[in-house]
């Protein structure tokens, strides 16, 4: 380990780590360049490389991508990639009231803090908790998409049966063109480009971007508040002070995000949605979630950037990739001659070892570049004018959608999903249990099948669905994430009676 370490922090690997984490950062920013966008276009250059190398700047991409999306979460309520998504939900309220700074300087802290979680547990703990990915069966998945689903009870600001209603609205958008099993063909109209269904980065920038770009144009007050005396700092004292005492939140957060970031499929948006779930069900002050609460951010953030050395781990040990960036670095990684699995701990330590260190290094390289980045990002959002923001960030739109596949349908879904959603905010509701939906649907669909075929052939269905003990763990959360709205309003009404009572 010395001898990689040391391999790790030669010249070249750290300026790659660094050129990483800043070309990842501006990537992730951008609404609709994804993280896995920004890695796909690295790889063909690190074929040249030693495999470490390039490895280490997979990695650093990987990782400033994810956190860059928080940037556009927080100043355009625009999840720059989808695991941004929870940060969105306080980020931006905490923008609009003039502690946009401050919101970027958590992020980043948090990004960095769970970060570092996921690169120990893939140097530390890997081979023992890839085996927690091989537990999983289609039941298990098709439980936890159903837990994501649960989630939107918690996370409805207000109306939970308009929430409720959103996330139906997403799961019949995720049924839209070819089954995930069987390849039946619904919902299309005859219309050969929706095939392929409804893609998410199109979606989620139409129902996040286009709804903020409408409001710019029709709305006369300015688009985020601009407080002079915090503007021209990092306010990085003040966000220090609340990450230490949210420090159970944070530490909480980074190992959901770590433990989803395992499971092959499961993402960061996954992890940034349950760990903001978590954060405000355990919360003394759950009313202000939605509205600005620190606490929000420093839990999506610090689980999304922990699902990063989470997601190597299943990649490494087993060959299975945890999201798709880890699926392009997998690739990498065979082109390059290496072959996954256990042995690669022992026969090939020095490539991985290297590659963990780097990871770590390129974590920590995120805490300066994303204040500096962070902060003249704000200033920038602050100072220019409506007349110009809007057209700037309904240009990025277009690009967004249109580059994943160069397909101007995208940009015409992107469109009309935005439009409805600036619609249905009109009447209360939101963008999040929409697009929660969208993602998860295909993943409960998949499992629910493959659960019932092989229930089927096995002659016990029940026994399929509700016999095993990782079913039955999920599921008793799944009752606990339902019944929690309930459960605080029933403490909140105690509190109340004993404060009135003389």
């Amino acid at each position: 380990m010395i001898d990689a370490l040391l391999n790790a922090i030669t010249p070249f690997n750290l300026a790659l780590a660094l050129f990483g984490v800043i070309a990842g950062t501006f990537i992730g920013a951008l609404p609709g360049l994804s993280a896995t966008m920004a890695v796909a276009v690295l790889v063909p250059f690190t074929f040249t490389m030693d495999p470490a190398s390039g490895l280490i700047a997979l990695g650093a991409v990987y990782t400033g991508a994810i956190y860059g999306g928080a940037y556009s979460a927080i100043l355009v309520n625009t999840p720059g990639t989808p695991a941004a998504i929870a940060t969105s939900m306080d980020g931006f309220p905490m923008a609009k009231r003039g502690d946009g700074d401050l919101a970027v300087t958590l992020s980043c802290l948090g990004s960095v803090v769970g970060g570092m979680v996921g690169a120990l547990a893939l140097l530390l703990l890997a081979p023992p908790l890839s085996q927690v990915a091989l537990a999983f069966g289609p039941v298990e998945y098709f439980w936890l998409a159903i837990f994501g689903l649960s989630l939107i009870a918690t996370l409805s600001r207000g109306n939970t049966v308009k929430g409720l209603v959103g996330g139906a609205i997403g799961l019949i958008l995720s049924c839209v063109g070819s089954a995930v099993v069987g390849g039946d063909v619904r919902f299309t109209f005859g219309q050969t480009p929706l095939l392929g269904g409804i893609p998410v980065i199109p979606a989620l920038i139409g129902l996040y971007c286009i709804p903020v770009l409408i409001d710019l144009v029709i709305k006369k007050e300015a688009h985020l508040e601009r407080r002079a005396e915090a503007v021209s700092g990092f306010r990085f004292t003040e966000a220090v002070g609340l990450m230490l005492r949210s420090k159970f939140n944070l530490f909480r957060s980074a190992v959901l995000g770590t433990a989803v970031g395992i499971l092959p499929a499961a993402g960061g948006s996954v992890a940034g949605l349950i760990a903001y779930s978590e954060a405000k069900r355990t919360s003394k002050k759950p009313e202000e979630f939605g509205h600005g609460a620190t606490d929000g951010v420093i839990a999506s953030e610090a689980a999304n950037s922990a699902t990063v050395g989470g997601g190597f781990i299943p990649t490494l040990v087993l060959g299975i990739p945890g999201t798709p960036p880890d699926a392009i670095i997998l690739g990498a990684l065979l082109v390059q001659g290496i072959r996954t699995g256990p042995q690669l701990f022992t026969q090939q330590a020095d490539i991985v070892y290297t590659f963990v260190f780097g990871l770590i290094i390129g974590t920590l390289f995120m805490l300066p570049t994303g204040l500096i980045i962070g902060r003249y990002a704000f200033r920038l959002i602050v100072s220019v004018p409506k007349t110009v923001l809007a057209p700037s960030i309904a240009l990025l739109t277009v690009i967004g959608s249109f580059a994943i596949e160069s397909n101007t349908v995208h940009v015409v879904i992107m469109v009309v999903l935005g439009v409805f959603g600036w619609l249905i905010a009109r009447v209360g509701f939101e963008a999040s249990p929409i697009v929660l939906g969208l993602i998860l649907g295909p993943i409960a669909e998949a499992g629910f099948v493959q659960a019932w075929l092989i229930g089927g052939a096995q002659g016990s269905i029940p026994a399929m669905f509700f016999g095993r003990p990782l079913s039955l763990a999920i599921i008793f959360m799944i009752v606990l994430t339902l019944a929690s709205p309930a459960l605080v309003n029933w403490r909140r009404g105690r509190m109340q009676e004993k404060g009135a009572t003389p």
